[in-house]
């Protein structure tokens, strides 16, 4: 028998097992139990305490615990790409591949409709071997998809047809590339078998920013992408911004503070981060530093420059731990985002009022900084070296470049931004992505059942 209309589906998710990749797939199994639809989520037994928190429906949403299974070469006890260095995800990644029997085990015992993934490539042939379809979902961005991971491709060189002249990778991004290519070709191999093999792809984007790069990628595939949009999650109404942090904001001009956060997996070495530190002292505005403590260096403080707390007291936090960013970037007296340019970093400067400066680190934030800063020109990214240095003058300057009422650049950005926001944010057009993603979804799962 036919699936019948509007009859409920069951999907498995197994994304890769870092948390901005497993985090955008919560939201999304949100939004399918929303619509009454089943969702079993695969993942390390550690990250499943970390991510319950953010399952909405609990009832319709089960976290399915996977066991990291021992691989030469990666720590005892390490099961997320936060747990390890850069270097050591390759042997991770081995043993997302040793869970494949866990995972073909719950398949048999639960048999799903649809099975969402992205790093595990082999999920085709059991969705295939068991007569279910599969979905690679990616969190990335659709212009880092176009660029480096479609049939053919090669590291740092534009694919035929690729559809931007200005969104490339430049001489002083060598650092990004180099620290890519080390796994490169496996999450290269990984993601294009996934793309290839797979019966229908998404993304996490929307029309409006990534259009023609999703449209390129429908093409080198010969699919149609679903888009879902940022799937950023519902502000929280229960835990408001920590009173430490809101009353310090709050002793600034509303629009004067500059925030700036680099992400969990960037680690700084002593001396650039000493270097960022000295760069905001410069800008001669109030900030708020939110970065892990650099390499060597077990506490923050023991890693600031010398004398530096005396001179910015009352006017400069540095700070090592977890900080609650879409509220701080909420707050009214935060005018400035410094920012690595993640993808969920990305989204979040999109729709909040800062003005944006970029210093990515790595591959796939280049291209998102280009896409804000030379195709929709709504931020400014701090000038390099090509050892990916960057000073503190130069830091200073980008940042005073923006913040400045009577800055050329700062005001041009603002405009867009602002005009970019506006259609980003207007009423129904971030539910309507998921909604016909939904929908979509529903119909093409009831198409494929039918005799």
């Amino acid at each position: 028998m036919g699936r019948e209309m509007g009859q409920k589906f069951h999907a498995f998710m197994f994304p890769w097992f870092a948390f901005g990749h497993m985090t955008p797939y919560v939201h999304l199994a949100n939004k399918l139990a929303e619509k009454g639809h089943r969702v079993t989520f695969l993942l390390p037994k550690k990250a499943k305490k970390q991510l319950e928190h953010l399952n909405l429906f609990p009832d319709s949403i089960v976290f399915h615990p996977i066991t990291i299974p021992h691989v030469d070469g990666l720590p005892a006890g390490a099961e997320t790409p936060s747990d390890i260095p850069v270097t050591l995800w390759r042997f991770l990644s081995t043993a997302m591949d040793l869970t494949r029997d866990q995972v073909e085990a719950a398949v048999r015992a639960l048999r799903p409709d649809i099975i969402l993934f992205d790093l595990a490539y082999w999920i085709t042939e059991v969705a295939k071997e068991h007569g279910i379809k599969s979905m690679l979902y990616n969190v990335i961005s659709a212009t880092s998809i176009a660029h480096d991971l479609v049939p053919g491709g090669e590291l740092g060189v534009p694919p035929p047809g690729y559809p931007s002249s200005t969104l490339l990778f430049r001489r002083h991004d060598a650092h990004a590339l180099l620290s890519f290519a080390v796994y490169y070709k496996r999450f290269y191999y990984r993601v294009t078998t996934g793309l290839t093999n797979c019966d229908f792809i998404s993304i996490r984007t929307c029309e409006e920013i990534e259009g023609k790069f999703c449209d390129y990628i429908g093409r080198q595939y010969q699919k149609k992408v679903l888009l879902t949009g940022p799937m950023l999650p519902e502000p929280d109404k229960s835990k408001p911004l920590e009173d430490k942090w809101n009353n310090w904001l709050s002793g600034f001009e509303p629009g004067s503070v500059v925030y700036c956060a680099l992400g969990s997996q960037i680690t700084l070495e002593k001396d650039q981060f000493q270097e960022l530190c000295l760069g905001l002292e410069l800008t001669g505005l109030p900030f708020f530093v939110a970065v892990t403590p650099p390499k060597g260096a077990k506490t923050i403080q023991e890693a600031l420059p010398e004398g530096f707390e005396e001179r910015v007291k009352g006017r400069g936090v540095v700070w090592g731990e977890w900080v609650q960013q879409p509220l701080i970037l909420a707050h009214p007296s935060v005018g400035c985002f410094v920012s690595h340019c993640g993808f969920g970093s990305m989204w979040e400067s999109l729709m909040s009022d800062c003005q944006i400066v970029l210093l990515p680190y790595l591959a796939d934030q280049v291209l998102n900084t280009r896409l804000l800063t030379d195709e929709l020109e709504v931020s400014v990214e701090v000038p390099r070296e090509k050892t990916g240095w960057f000073s503190k003058e130069n830091l200073s300057v980008a940042v005073t470049s923006v913040m400045d009422k009577d800055s050329e650049i700062g005001n041009l950005v603002r405009r867009n931004h602002s005009k970019l926001k506006e259609v980003v944010v207007s009423p129904g057009l971030l539910t309507g992505y998921t909604d016909n993603f939904v929908v979509t979804l529903e119909n093409l799962l009831k198409e494929t059942k039918l005799p």
